[in-house]
Parts: C-alpha cells; sequence; structure tokens
C-alpha cells in the first residue's frame, strides 16, 4: 500500500497511551510489537483460557486482535483531538486458530476524512511457521472532538 503520513505527529504516543488504558487487552495478553503510520501489529500468546471447546483459541479472541490492530492503524493516521471506534467489520476464519501465540497485522487501505478502511490478517505462529487463520476488512469512524479519555 502507499505510505501514509499522520495527521498527528504524536501519534505513537497517543495509539500507544489508548491500548495502555485497554484493560481487556492486558487480560488476553495482547501486545503491540509493530506501529507505524496506517500499519499496526499485535500478538497473543495462545491460551488455554482463550480456548473453544476443540482447543482452537476462540473466535472472539482472534476477532478481538484483529479488530484492535485494525483500530489503531486507522487511529496512527488520526488528528490530535480526536477518538476511534469500529463501525462495521467483516471476517472469515480461515484456518483453526492454534501455535504459540497469533499476530494480527492491519493495514489501512483508505484513509478518508471521516471513514478508514483497514485489512487485518491473522496468523498462527507454530514452530516458527505462519498461518494465516482470519482475515478482516474493517471500517473505522474518526470522531472529531472526542479524544480518548486521559
Amino acid at each position: 500500500m502507499a505510505g501514509f503520513a499522520p495527521k498527528d505527529p504524536d501519534y505513537r504516543g497517543k495509539v500507544k497511551a489508548s491500548f495502555a488504558r485497554q484493560a481487556f487487552l492486558a487480560t488476553i495478553g495482547a501486545s503491540m510489537t509493530e506501529l507505524e503510520p496506517g500499519r499496526c501489529t499485535l500478538e497473543m500468546p495462545t491460551r488455554p483460557d482463550l480456548a473453544q471447546q476443540h482447543g482452537f483459541v476462540h473466535a472472539g479472541a482472534t476477532t478481538t486482535l484483529a479488530d484492535t490492530a485494525a483500530g489503531y492503524a486507522a487511529f496512527s493516521l488520526m488528528p490530535s483531538g480526536s477518538a476511534v471506534l469500529t463501525t462495521e467489520f467483516k471476517v472469515n476464519l480461515l484456518n483453526p486458530a492454534k501455535g504459540e501465540k497469533l499476530v494480527a497485522r492491519a493495514e489501512v487501505l483508505k484513509s478518508g476524512r471521516t471513514l478508514v478502511v483497514v485489512r487485518s490478517d491473522v496468523y498462527g505462529i507454530e514452530d516458527g511457521c505462519e498461518t494465516m487463520v482470519a482475515t478482516m476488512l474493517a471500517t473505522m469512524i474518526c470522531l472529531a472532538g472526542a479524544s480518548d479519555p486521559a
């Protein structure tokens, strides 16, 4: 994809502060491993308490990781004094989510004045090999004047 320029020179600080305030992400053990304008990568260790009845990572946890990465990829391009929310997404679950960890890589496809379209792919990492387990297409909205609480 073409490179994007952030509208907030402190986009890294803004995104990382928002990420740190999400208690649910700490609960599932998610961490941010990459952040560039229009791109975000998150990782989450697989654990038994995140599994469904067959032992694979639950689709809800997989989707949470994809949605969060997509949201922060979009948020990295938004101006200071704004907030981001998901308006819609579509997820395809391609393979059972398993391995030592899941990695979500999100990339902005189109950044408009208000809406941002993002693709987020989730991979299961097992013995150093990546298997795509889910792909998401999401639309995020920029809420001007509704910045995240401090």
